[in-house]
């Protein structure tokens, strides 16, 4: 891997330019940004969102004032995308760098709070003089990758107002604040006012997986973290996700995973 393979840098200037060479950049903007200008167009209301920029593309971020930091800017250049381990991904064979529009990924608050984890070890890691650096980094690429490719996130395009991906972006935030009450997808159509017929048809076309799909990773994302990373018993957690016993949190678990959830715990 090239010294200047993978740069980043956090959004700290009022207006951060698009530096000179051939890198495509991964802007993740925080909040308090005023604009994001690409070619001379202009975006607002970019708060909490991640861009996918081709090098061909001028831009600039102007940020509010008085804010410290407004998000990172992820610069990679197309040796680190040809990656085996980055290569394969979605994310890449929908042509997200090279493609004739701007991709970007409204992000739920829980996947923002990780995007940020990520970045800021991919930061640390870049100052680092670590021995198997790059291979943490491509790992954290890969990781970052993953989540924004579209199945805890929403696709979309900066220049769409189709009503569909207005229609998925509402579900996967009803999903985001209520999964742990609701599992059915009826429920989510009613709040929408929408036949769970049409969500389905909405998050398939989308996202290419089915609107249970969206509520079954949601529950395993969430599922993993809580056996993985709390002292929390079986028990209580089955309870805390929404379902109706241990048992049958057990059974979902396994049918999803292969594993049960005592298994995970020992690995």
């Amino acid at each position: 891997m090239k010294a200047d393979s993978i740069n980043i840098s956090q959004i700290l200037k009022g207006t951060t330019l698009k530096p000179k060479g051939e890198h495509y950049a991964v802007c993740w903007i925080k909040e308090k940004v005023k604009i994001l200008e690409i070619d001379k167009r202009i975006y607002k209301n970019v708060s909490n969102s991640i861009f996918f920029i081709d090098p061909k593309y001028s831009w600039k971020i102007v940020k509010k004032d008085g804010v410290s930091a407004a998000g990172y800017i992820l610069y990679l250049s197309k040796e680190i995308l040809n990656e085996p381990l980055l290569n394969n991904l979605h994310i890449n064979t929908v042509r997200l760098f090279n493609s004739g529009e701007i991709p970007l990924f409204k992000l739920s608050p829980g996947i923002e709070k990780r995007t940020q984890s990520i970045l800021e070890m991919i930061d640390e890691l870049l100052g680092s003089q670590l021995n198997h650096r790059e291979d943490a980094l491509l790992s954290l690429l890969n990781t970052f990758f993953i989540y924004c490719d579209g199945q805890c996130n929403i696709k979309t395009v900066i220049t769409d107002t189709n009503a569909k991906t207005n229609i998925v972006y509402k579900f996967k935030n009803l999903v985001d604040k209520l999964v742990l009450e609701y599992h059915d997808v009826g429920h989510y159509a009613r709040l929408l006012n929408i036949s769970p017929k049409y969500l389905n048809e909405c998050v398939k076309e989308i996202l290419s997986v089915s609107s249970k799909h969206v509520i079954v990773e949601q529950l395993l994302m969430r599922s993993r973290h809580e056996l993985k990373f709390s002292d929390k018993s079986i028990k209580e957690i089955s309870f805390e996700l929404g379902f109706s016993s241990p048992d049958y949190f057990s059974y979902f678990f396994k049918s999803h995973t292969g594993i049960t959830p005592s298994v995970l715990r020992k690995l």
